[in-house]
C-alpha cells in the first residue's frame, strides 16, 4: 500500500459541564444532563510534501472570531498551511453557546477548553498518519430529511408550519438524499470513513447535551463495520430538517411536538443515524478505488452585500428585539415558528443597522485527487449543495456547511420574495446563494 499517501485519525471528548447555556432556538436552555458525549474528530492527510487537516466539532456553529486564530495557531504548531486547515461544526442544537462576552461564565470557560481540544485533535491526527488508499461511493438516505419551507393555501411561504397543518399545499424544493462516502483503508490502522449528508441536527430538543444524529451516525457506523473510525461532515442543510409534516403509520414514533410546533425526539435522531449508516453500508464494500491522491487546497475571501433593513422597519424591529431580550416574547403577537421568524428578523435588522454594506466571506476547498471538499461558512440551502456538486471534472464533490466560520443562512434568491424564517433572518442580500455557487465552481475549476 506504500504510495506516498497517508491518513491519520483522532477523536477527543468536548462535552461541557452542566449549567452551560445551550445554543439554538432563540430560547434560553440550561444544560441539566448528558444524553451522549460531544466530540471533536480530525482526519489528517499527507500526499507527497503536502498536508491537510479536516476537523469536525459537535457544535451549533463557531464564528470566524474564534476559528481564525485557532487555525493560525494550529498552522504554527503543526506546520500545516493555514489554507489547508478545514474546521467544520456539525450544527447540533444540543451543545454550548459560544460567543464573546457570554454572560454565563461556564460558557466563557468552555471556549478555552474547546480551543485546546480542537488543537489537540488536529495534532493527534497528524501523529497517527499511516499509508493509505482512498475509495468513494454514493448511497441514499431515504425519508429522513425534508424541505422545511412550505407553500401555504394563502399563498405565503412558511418554515416549519407544523405537523398535519391543513393549510399546507406543498414543500418548496426537493431534498438531496445522497450520502457521500469516502473510505480510507490504512496499513496497520483502522479504516477511516468520511460521511457527508445534509440535514439539520435539531432533532433532539430539550435541555440535555447531545451530538444529535451526526454523532449517533459516527458511533453507529463504527458499531456496524468492524475496525472503522467515522467522521461526519454535514452538508447543505439550510432549508432541510427532520420534520415530516404528513406522518403515517409509525413515522411519529419516539417524537413529541415541541414549543415551536416542530416534532422532535432522541429516538428519532437515532433513527436518522441508522438510515444514514445504512446508506454508508450499502456502498462501503463496493467503493471505487482511486489512484490519484494529489493534494491541493485554496482559500478565497469575497465581499458579500449585507441585508440591511429599510429604515422605516427599524422602530418595530427594535421593539420586538428588546421584548425578546427581556424575556417578554408573550407580548410579541406571534406564536410557534412565526414567533421565532419574527424574532430572528428583528435581530437581523438591529444587528445590521450600523454594519458595513458588505462582509468578507471566506471559502475553503481541499482536493484529494478527483475528490473535492468545499467549505461554506454558514448554512446553505439544498440548491447550493446541488449546484456545487455539479462542478465539472470531479469524481465527487462534498459541500459542507459551517466550515471555518458560521455566518447564518444562505437562502436561494427566490426565497427572499417568498418569505420564511431563513430569508427573513439572513445577514446577506438576495443573490448570496447563487454567488456561493459561482465562487465554488470557479475555485474548483482552478483546483483541477
Amino acid at each position: 500500500m506504500k504510495n506516498n499517501f497517508k491518513v491519520g485519525y483522532a477523536r477527543v471528548n468536548i462535552t461541557p459541564p452542566l449549567g452551560v447555556n445551550i445554543a439554538g432556538y432563540y430560547k434560553e436552555r440550561i444544560a441539566d444532563g448528558v444524553l451522549d458525549e460531544l466530540e471533536a474528530c480530525a482526519v489528517a492527510v499527507e500526499s507527497g510534501d503536502k498536508r491537510a487537516i479536516f476537523a469536525t466539532v459537535d457544535h451549533c456553529g463557531l464564528t470566524h472570531d474564534f476559528l481564525d486564530p485557532w487555525r493560525t495557531e494550529i498552522a504554527e504548531r503543526t506546520g500545516v498551511a493555514r489554507d489547508a486547515i478545514y474546521i467544520h461544526s456539525t450544527h447540533t442544537h444540543q451543545g454550548p453557546a459560544c460567543f464573546a462576552n457570554h454572560p454565563n461564565p461556564k460558557n466563557v470557560e468552555y471556549v478555552d477548553f474547546l480551543r485546546s481540544r480542537v488543537i489537540d485533535v488536529c495534532t493527534l491526527a497528524l501523529g497517527d498518519l499511516k499509508d493509505a488508499k482512498m475509495g468513494i461511493g454514493v448511497g441514499e438516505a431515504k425519508n429522513v430529511a425534508f424541505i422545511r419551507r412550505y407553500r401555504m393555501k394563502d399563498g405565503t411561504a412558511k418554515t416549519n408550519p407544523g405537523v398535519n397543518n391543513p393549510d399546507i399545499l406543498h414543500s418548496i424544493g426537493d431534498t438531496d438524499e445522497r450520502v457521500n462516502v469516502v473510505r480510507f483503508d490504512r496499513e496497520g490502522g483502522e479504516t477511516v470513513v468520511i460521511v457527508n449528508f445534509g440535514n439539520h441536527p435539531d432533532v433532539v430538543g430539550g435541555t440535555k447535551i447531545s451530538s444529535d444524529w451526526p454523532g449517533m451516525t459516527r458511533r453507529t457506523v463504527e458499531k456496524c463495520i468492524d475496525n472503522t473510525k467515522c467522521i461526519l461532515f454535514n452538508g447543505a442543510q439550510g432549508d432541510v430538517n427532520h420534520v415530516n409534516v404528513h406522518p403515517k403509520a409509525g413515522d411519529f414514533n419516539d417524537m413529541f411536538n415541541d414549543f415551536d410546533g416542530c416534532s422532535r425526539g432522541y429516538g428519532h435522531a437515532r433513527h436518522i443515524a441508522r438510515v444514514v449508516t445504512g446508506a454508508v453500508m450499502s456502498v462501503y464494500d463496493k467503493v471505487e478505488w482511486l489512484e490519484n491522491t494529489n493534494l491541493r487546497y485554496m482559500e478565497r475571501i469575497v465581499d458579500i452585500p449585507s441585508n440591511k433593513a429599510d429604515p422605516k422597519d427599524l422602530p418595530l424591529a427594535h421593539k420586538y428585539h428588546e421584548l425578546h431580550l427581556a424575556g417578554r416574547d408573550d407580548e410579541i403577537p406571534y406564536k410557534a415558528m412565526m414567533l421565532t421568524t419574527v424574532v430572528a428578523e428583528a435581530g437581523r435588522m438591529v444587528r445590521l443597522e450600523n454594519a458595513p454594506d458588505a462582509f468578507p466571506m471566506s471559502f475553503t476547498s481541499i482536493a484529494i485527487g478527483d475528490v473535492a471538499f468545499f467549505g461554506i461558512p454558514g448554512e446553505p440551502f439544498t440548491g447550493v449543495g446541488r449546484g456545487i456538486k455539479e462542478a465539472e471534472g470531479w469524481k465527487m464533490v462534498l459541500p459542507t456547511c459551517n466550515t471555518n466560520a458560521k455566518r447564518g443562512y444562505f437562502p436561494m434568491k427566490d426565497s427572499y420574495d417568498e418569505g420564511g424564517y431563513e430569508a427573513r433572518g439572513s445577514n446577506f442580500k438576495a443573490g448570496v446563494a447563487e454567488r456561493i455557487i459561482d465562487e465554488a465552481l470557479d475555485m474548483l475549476s482552478k483546483l483541477r
